[in-house]
């Protein structure tokens, strides 16, 4: 039985994550510091079952208090712990332009410190969640794992990203850590953050107000529906297990972009509710579209997604209409 832990475990990823993780028998130590970027309550409410749960156990941490405070909450030497998934950051590519000091101080220092910890622990295997971001704007789609990305990043956001990358591939070479790298495509589904576009446009809908589209309605996003993120997480994680000394970037996408209106009329569709449309300029730091390429994903991981939109979009509006957690944005 594998320990894994999981770094902003009480997120939206994180939190279906570790039930996954569970059930499938590993022991989870998850990680979370409740940023305040959204109300505290949504992420407690994510971790009730967790903690009721014998093979969980949770710390409530910020990564940028040191290498010293996880030694203090995990130990250090044989700290037992097998891999480590580092999901934990600021997200959001708007409030990052508005806040990038708090996106570096976050999203660098605290993964350099989380990596000082692995190094001292002897931990040596590391699932890292990077962004669709990262490719900004390329002309190559759809977005392929090897192209260079120097000159591609659009926002703080995708920069601390690429940063993370960065620092995992000098934690290889130096220390020998096997990484993979996992580039995470527009995640959706039942506990999604209320900041995020199906999200909030479906409680605008249900609340009668507009939609806010930025630019033309033909910006276009690979929407991965949480379930297959994750699975592509878990088939990750072990091939980690089985790989001696690798670093490999892969994409967790879904190979489908689908145009913003398009989005906005199937979630319509699917709360039975018109969509009333509001047209802004387009947004600092938002990229034209984002496609992975998944020929990677599949020859490593055997990753292949299976939800369409359309299911996707009826579990979320499920999950809406039957939760009462406050979508309280601070950022």
């Amino acid at each position: 039985m594998h320990t894994v832990l999981v770094t902003g475990c009480a997120g939206f990823i994180g939190s279906h994550l570790c039930e996954r993780l569970l059930a499938e028998n590993f022991r989870v130590i998850g990680l979370d510091n409740f940023d305040p970027f959204y109300d505290r309550s949504i992420k407690q409410h994510n971790l009730v079952p967790l903690l009721l749960h014998p093979r969980f156990t949770f710390h409530e941490l910020d990564l940028r208090a040191g290498s010293e405070a996880l030694i203090q909450a995990l130990g250090a030497g044989d700290s037992g712990i097998s891999l480590v998934v580092h999901l934990a950051a600021k997200a959001g590519v708007g409030p990052s332009v508005r806040e990038p000091l708090a996106y570096l101080s976050n999203n660098v220092l605290g993964t350099a410190h989380l990596l000082e910890w692995m190094r001292a622990a002897g931990v040596g295997r590391l699932l890292f969640a990077s962004s669709s971001s990262v490719y900004g704007n390329t002309v190559h789609r759809p977005f392929r794992e090897d192209e260079p990305l120097q000159q591609e990043c659009i926002s703080p956001y995708a920069t601390t990203k690429l940063a993370g990358e960065e620092l995992n591939y000098t934690y290889h070479h130096l220390h020998g850590l096997s990484v993979l790298n996992a580039r995470f495509f527009t995640v959706y589904g039942p506990r999604q953050r209320p900041d995020l576009a199906i999200h909030k446009f479906a409680r605008l809908l249900l609340a009668g107000g507009p939609i806010p589209v930025y630019g033309d309605g033909t910006t276009a996003r690979d929407y991965t529906y949480i379930d297959d993120t994750v699975d592509g997480i878990v088939r990750g994680l072990r091939y980690l297990l089985v790989q001696p000394r690798v670093y490999e970037t892969v994409n967790l996408g879904n190979n489908r972009p689908v145009a913003l209106l398009e989005l906005i009329q199937a979630l319509g569709h699917a709360l039975e509710i018109e969509p009333r449309l509001e047209f802004h300029p387009m947004q600092a730091g938002d990229v034209d579209l984002t496609f992975a390429d998944l020929t990677k994903a599949r020859a490593l991981l055997g990753y292949a997604p299976r939800t369409s939109l359309s299911k996707g979009l009826q579990q979320f509006v499920a999950w809406l209409r039957a939760e009462s957690v406050p979508a309280v944005v601070h950022g």
